[in-house]
C-alpha cells in the first residue's frame, strides 16, 4: 500500500509544476494580490499548454525552460518575432496588440508587464473577455509611491526652482521666500485612487506627518494611515481640503479628462498637483492655465498628455513644474515582476486561477 502511495505521489509531482519561487508567497501577501475568479483550466480554449511566447527579460526564458521542460518557450525579443511565432501559442507574456492577437489563433491568456491595461483593453478580443488579461498591478507600487512623494517634496521645498537657478552659478537664498517654501508636516494630501500606487503614496505621506484623505471607486474602507476614504463622486469636495493632490487613478472611461478646469477650480488655492498615473486623465491645457494663474502652486508630472511631451510645450518652461519621462516605475521592482510572471505561468500550466486578473468592464 505504501509503495502504491509513493508511486502516486511521484506521478502527481511530475504533472503539477512546482512553485516558481518560495518568495512569491511573501510577495502575494505583502502586495495583497488576488486570484482571478476562474481557474485557467475552465477558460475557453485552455489545454495543457504547449507553447508560450515570452518577451525575454532578465533571463526569464532560460529559467522557465529549466523549470517547465515540457513546454516550448519562445524568447521574443521583438514584436516581429512575437508575430511570427504567435500562430499556435497558448499565451503571450509581455506583448499585446491587435495584430499579435489576430495572429494567435489558440491564444487563451495575455500577461502584460505594466499596471495600466488601457492599451491592451483596446484589443477587441481582450475587451470582450474572450482572452484573459493579467497585469503587473502593485508590483511597482512602492517605487511609484516614492516617486510621487519625491515630487511632492521637491515642490514644497522649492527644489525645482532652486535646481533651475543652478546654471547661473549664483547663491540666491531669497529664492526660498519668493517661491513660498513650506513643510508638509500637518498638511493634507488627497490621494485620488487608493489602489496599490495610491496606498504606497499615502503610507509614505502619512509617515511625514500629513493628514491623508483619499478616494476610491469600490468603497470606503482603507488602511489605518488614511484618515478619510471617500467615494469617487466626492473628489471635488475633498479637493477643497487638499494642500497636495496625488493622482494614482487608472485610466478608464470615467477617469479620462477627470482633472479638468472644474477640478482645478475646486482645489484649495495654492495646492500642488502630482501625477504618477496616466497623462490622459488630465486636461493639459486646463492644468497649464491653473499653473499660470497660481491656482495650482506647482506640478510634478511623470506622465503627460500628449506623451512624449513636445519640446516646445509650455509645461517645460514653467518654473514651478518638474517633469520626468514616465519613469516612476523604474528601480528595484523587476524581480517582483519576474516573480509574478513566473508564478502566473506556473498557475496557467497547472490550470489554476491566475493573479492580477484585469476586469475588462472596470479597466483594471
Amino acid at each position: 500500500m505504501l509503495r502504491v502511495l509513493i508511486i502516486c505521489l511521484a506521478a502527481l509531482a511530475a504533472v503539477v509544476p512546482a512553485r516558481a519561487d518560495v518568495a512569491i508567497d511573501r510577495l502575494i501577501e505583502e502586495a495583497g494580490l488576488r486570484e482571478g475568479p476562474v481557474a485557467s483550466r475552465d477558460l475557453r480554449g485552455w489545454r495543457p499548454p504547449q507553447k508560450l511566447i515570452v518577451r525575454d527579460t532578465g533571463g526569464l526564458v532560460a529559467a522557465l525552460r529549466e523549470e517547465f521542460p515540457d513546454v516550448v518557450f519562445v524568447a521574443a525579443r521583438s514584436v516581429d518575432i512575437a508575430m511570427a511565432e504567435a500562430g499556435n501559442a497558448d499565451a503571450i507574456i509581455g506583448y499585446c496588440s491587435e495584430d499579435i492577437v489576430t495572429a494567435a489563433d489558440a491564444l487563451v491568456w495575455i500577461q502584460i508587464f505594466s499596471a495600466g491595461a488601457e492599451r491592451c483593453l483596446a484589443v477587441q478580443d481582450v475587451a470582450s473577455g474572450r482572452i484573459l488579461l493579467t497585469n503587473m498591478q502593485k508590483m511597482a507600487s512602492p517605487v511609484i509611491g516614492e516617486h510621487a512623494v519625491a515630487m511632492m517634496l521637491s515642490l514644497t521645498r522649492g527644489l525645482v526652482q532652486q535646481a533651475k537657478t543652478m546654471p547661473e552659478g549664483s547663491w540666491k537664498r531669497s529664492v526660498g521666500d519668493e517661491i513660498g517654501m513650506t513643510s508638509v508636516d500637518g498638511k493634507t494630501v488627497l490621494v485620488a485612487g487608493l489602489g496599490g500606487i495610491g496606498r504606497a503614496a499615502a503610507k509614505r505621506a502619512a509617515a511625514l506627518g500629513m493628514r491623508v484623505i483619499a478616494t476610491r471607486n469600490s468603497g470606503r474602507s482603507g488602511p489605518d494611515y488614511v484618515d478619510y476614504v471617500g467615494l469617487s463622486d466626492e473628489l471635488l469636495e475633498l479637493a477643497g481640503q487638499a494642500d497636495v493632490v496625488i493622482n494614482a487613478l487608472p485610466l478608464t472611461q470615467e477617469t479620462r479628462g477627470l482633472f479638468d478646469k472644474a477640478f482645478f477650480n475646486a482645489v484649495k488655492p495654492g495646492a500642488f498637483f502630482v501625477n504618477v498615473a496616466r497623462g490622459a486623465s488630465v486636461v493639459t491645457d486646463d492644468l497649464v492655465d491653473a499653473l499660470a494663474d497660481g491656482r495650482i502652486a506647482g506640478a510634478g508630472l511623470d506622465v503627460t498628455d500628449p506623451e512624449p511631451l513636445p519640446a516646445d510645450h509650455p509645461l517645460w518652461r514653467m518654473p514651478n513644474v518638474i517633469i520626468t519621462p514616465h519613469i516612476a516605475w523604474y528601480g528595484n521592482n523587476r524581480e517582483r515582476q519576474l516573480a509574478l510572471a513566473r508564478e502566473n505561468i506556473r498557475r496557467f500550466i497547472a490550470g489554476d486561477p491566475l493573479l492580477n486578473v484585469v476586469d475588462p468592464t472596470r479597466g483594471y
